[in-house]
């Protein structure tokens, strides 16, 4: 038997370190909902980097539903890769194991219902605003090669705006709510406590 494990939270709440953390514990693989935004081919390099990748529109959730119905299933996947600099999937895959736990990550984990009905257990990783723009600048500038000035621009125009229109309301389909700050191991210990860790 294969538990899900669907972890959503605005952009810098720290979904993806509770997510390290849990998998740590759970010796468990982790998937990035990041690994199923749609593939531009068609547009231009400008033409991508305008995209609005803040809204749940940005991401194939039809290969997601489908991909988390095959882990259920005890079989492997093979998983895009997404390259963050051309805004386009690569051709190469990373192959999914099954595995007693597998854990999801991303903004819209919790958005879509079909999704969130394959899903043993929800989490959602709440923190303030202004903690998940630092981050998110900090992270941008050093491993995306953003600027601070696109960075500010686009969490003003997208990010900030289509979180509290997308993801801050599927809180409410949560098992559990957890903090993303300094109290990560208490809320690791919250998930594991959920009935995970055997």
């Amino acid at each position: 038997m294969v538990i899900l494990i669907g972890i959503a939270g605005p952009s810098g709440s720290g979904k993806s370190e509770l997510a390290r953390r849990l998998a740590r514990r759970l010796a468990a693989p982790v998937i990035s909902m990041d690994s199923y935004y749609r593939d531009l081919p068609h547009l231009t390099p400008a033409e991508r980097a305008a995209v609005n990748f803040d809204e749940p529109a940005s991401i194939d959730d039809g290969l997601l539903r489908e991909h988390l119905a095959v882990i259920r299933a005890g079989e492997s996947v093979e998983i895009p890769v997404y390259d963050f600099a051309t805004h386009a999937r690569l051709e190469r895959r990373e192959t999914l194991a099954p595995a007693p736990h597998v854990i999801v990550e991303g903004l819209f984990t919790l958005y879509w219902e079909e999704v969130r009905l394959l899903f043993d257990t929800t989490v959602y990783v709440d923190l303030e605003q202004e903690i998940c723009y630092a981050r998110r600048l900090a992270r941008d500038m050093r491993e995306r090669g953003r600027t601070a000035e696109s960075v500010a621009w686009q969490y003003r125009t997208t990010v900030r705006p289509m979180a509290e229109r997308y993801i801050l309301p599927t809180k409410r389909h949560a098992d559990l709510v957890v903090r993303g700050d300094g109290q990560l191991d208490e809320s690791v210990e919250t998930v594991l406590r959920h009935g995970l860790d055997r």
